[in-house]
């Protein structure tokens, strides 16, 4: 389950009061649910939390289920969303994560739902906030989703012991305003490693070891007319209001005084590591975090509470605002409330900062060097700032010397044995030989299979979401005038694809053709378990197949291939493409995720080699004497482990094809040349270790026959 295994990680999980512990953010907001006295834990896997639902499930048997803490892998963001109704009726404290700001949209129904009708236990949202460098999704952010739900949003500064405490505060917060509480990290903090004091785990009040005694009715909460009006009121004349209260209260929001009375910056708590860092080497800030530049922190930054940023203001010539991404909410408000207020105030933002994008060091940098050098700052000279600046920035003229073109983008591939890569390879060949059959419009979709979108394949016009590729060919199937593919990998498909896809096709009665990538496990978020896997998260037996699902919904035309047999995919291409069978057809090309396969395997044969037991492992090759430089074979495969390399024949100018070490045996290189009838330069070899007597024999026995018919031939 899950690409790491925190078994070890999670006996920390039980330390006490006093106790340290050491490990990444993640495993310290899990412990930090557990000192809150959470009864559910829930969520779906994505990044930057999907190590939280590995940790979750690694603590499940030895942690959680001893406190009576009710854990799942739910089956999307919607249903982890809907786990928060266990709270609207009872007073039991849950948490629920996914990645945003897909995840949030996906889980927006029920989420609009629970903040509608509130809740009475402590409800708190871990959100992957995955955004900027690194990020695998479109640019947003959850702030939109919490301002148009209502529902308060923290972001905290990024320490093991400041998780802990807002994710203690994010449950008071909830139970004080009564509605749920989401809690930002982003995609750094969540792997930052450091150290958490402790305290004593929580057993909550009711759990599966302390059930609930009876059940609990009461129809103002249910979303309907004219309840639905009330509660909107109390969202805006009790919620808020008691949300900024407890945010004052309890000190969430951090107001740092400094010397310098006439500036002030205003950041986001997930920015203080960089905004301080930078004021660091500009020489206004220590290794503690001290500056003369007065500082509010914003550690919740929804909703604002308008007394305590007025007040920071007043008296003030200069303001920065530290804020991520678009449209600058805080900024925006600071302005408001310093014209409602008529304060003498000059609010700098994203004209000296980014309009966009995240706010690493080297942009933080550049823009407080701008905003320092005409703020009038006492402490240190403008010289000064401007020389430090120019010295930790040299280096960047030296770099376009040295790189005056930019470095080639180089953008994620398959991994090298991918069983998803042979089924592009079998499309791009089908497109090549049989462009009247193959050269259609393909939908791709969210996961490993995207990057099909990538050469060499560039297979998939669209993206459109996780399990939607299906659904987006709805439209252009009748309008394309011939059959078109769409593209899903197993995740999505019971993500979304099941209903919103084949669902869908099938009410509408959709001629078109679905390959399904099935490899075991939602490989993208780090092998998670799936309905189709055979166990689910907590290791408990499931039966439930794709062609089951399919022929549940009456799809009648549905074939299963060894995704590794580039012939055979090609084959069931085209008769799905040709067949007069109307409707939909599916294609499920099936093999196990390589990672996961090598990840068990290789620590297998590791200990066979121990123990003197014989191992045979294939290893592909390309003879280079045979090979002729086509190069077919990296355009229609585009393995990572096939490369070029000088040729032998000095006759011979270009390069030929060559398989390094990196190459897993997976044999698709061979199966590509053989398909696409490419030369016969691939061979086999098989590495042999610990060979027995007739191992031993029978390869002197080929060898000596080598020798002989070489003999010949000479």
């Amino acid at each position: 389950m899950g690409e790491l295994s925190y078994a070890e990680d999670v006996k920390q999980l039980a330390f006490g009061e006093g106790e340290v512990l050491r490990g990444e953010g993640i495993l310290a907001i899990t412990k930090a649910l557990l000192q809150s006295g959470v009864s559910y834990v829930g969520g779906y896997p994505g990044a930057p939390v999907s190590y939280l639902i590995d940790v979750l499930a690694d603590a499940n048997e030895p942690v959680l289920k001893p406190l009576g803490v009710y854990f799942e892998q739910s089956g999307s963001e919607a249903a982890a969303a809907a786990l928060l109704g266990a709270s609207i009726n009872y007073p039991v404290r849950g948490a629920v994560t996914w990645k945003s700001v897909v995840g949030t949209n996906v889980a927006s129904d029920a989420l609009s739902h629970v903040a509608s009708a509130g809740v009475i236990g402590g409800s708190v949202i871990v959100i992957g906030e995955d955004y900027g460098e690194g990020s695998s999704i479109l640019q947003e952010r959850t702030h939109s989703a919490a301002l148009k739900s209502s529902v308060p949003l923290l972001d905290p500064r990024n320490s093991l012991d400041s998780f802990a405490r807002f994710v203690e505060a994010g449950f008071g917060l909830s139970e004080a305003c009564n509605e749920p509480v989401f809690f930002s990290i982003r995609i750094r903090a969540c792997h930052m490693r450091g150290t958490l004091h402790c305290k004593d785990n929580v057993r909550p009040k009711v759990s599966m070891l302390s059930p609930l005694g009876a059940p609990s009715f009461s129809l103002e909460r249910i979303n309907l007319p004219p309840f639905t009006y009330a509660m909107e009121a109390q969202k805006f004349e009790q919620r808020l209001p008691a949300a900024r209260r407890y945010i004052v209260e309890h000190g969430l929001n951090e107001h740092h005084r400094g010397e310098e009375d006439h500036l002030g910056i205003v950041l986001q708590g997930g920015l203080w590591n960089t905004t301080l860092r930078c004021l660091h080497v500009l020489g206004l800030a220590d290794t503690r975090g001290r500056t003369p530049l007065p500082l509010l922190v914003l550690n919740a930054i929804h909703p604002l509470v308008p007394e305590q940023l007025v007040a920071f203001m007043r008296g003030k010539r200069r303001i920065l605002v530290v804020e991520e991404g678009m449209p600058n909410y805080i900024e925006r408000e600071l302005g408001a409330l310093a014209h409602e207020a008529r304060l003498d105030v000059e609010i700098s933002g994203k004209d000296v900062l980014a309009p966009n994008g995240e706010y690493v060091p080297q942009l933080v940098l550049r823009g407080l060097s701008r905003f320092l050098a005409t703020a009038g700052v006492r402490s240190v000279p403008a010289a000064t700032l401007e020389e430090r600046y120019r010295a930790l920035t040299a280096h960047q003229a030296r770099v376009r010397e040295v790189l005056p073109v930019p470095v080639a983008k180089r953008p994620p591939s398959f991994c090298t044995g991918c069983p998803e890569r042979p089924v592009f390879s079998a499309m791009k060949i089908l497109r090549e030989r049989e462009p009247a059959v193959g050269d259609t419009h393909v939908s791709a979709d969210i996961g490993c299979s995207t990057f099909s979108t990538q050469a060499p394949f560039n297979v998939g016009s669209s993206v459109l979401g996780y399990g939607m590729g299906l659904a987006s060919s709805s439209a252009v199937a009748p309008l394309f005038g011939k059959r078109v593919v769409s593209f899903m990998g197993d995740g999505g498909f019971w993500h979304n694809g099941l209903t919103n896809g084949v669902a869908n096709a099938m009410y509408n009665k959709q001629d078109s053709v679905l390959v399904i990538l099935d490899n075991f496990y939602a490989a993208a978020t780090g092998q998670h378990h799936l309905p189709s896997t055979g166990t689910n998260a907590r290791r408990e037996p499931v039966r439930m197949t794709i062609p089951e699902a399919l022929r549940g919904l009456g799809v009648p035309w549905v074939r299963t291939v060894n995704s590794y047999r580039i012939a055979e995919v090609v084959a069931t291409l085209r008769e799905a493409l040709t067949t007069r069978v109307p409707g939909l057809k599916v294609v499920i090309a099936r093999n196990e995720c390589m990672l996961e396969r090598q990840r068990r395997e290789r620590p297998r044969l590791r200990q066979l080699e121990a123990a003197g037991a014989q191992v045979v492992r294939p290893r592909f090759g390309v003879d280079p004497d045979v090979c002729t430089g086509d190069h077919s074979c990296i355009r229609l495969s585009g393995c990572p482990s096939l490369t070029l390399r000088p040729s032998p024949d000095p006759f011979r100018a270009d390069p030929i094809a060559h398989v390094d070490d990196t190459c897993v045996g997976c044999g698709v290189c061979g199966e590509v040349a053989h398909a696409a009838v490419l030369c016969p330069s691939f061979y086999e070899v098989r590495v042999v270790s610990n060979p027995s007597r007739w191992t031993r024999f029978a390869g002197r026995l080929r060898r000596a026959v080598i020798r002989r018919l070489a003999a010949v031939t000479a």
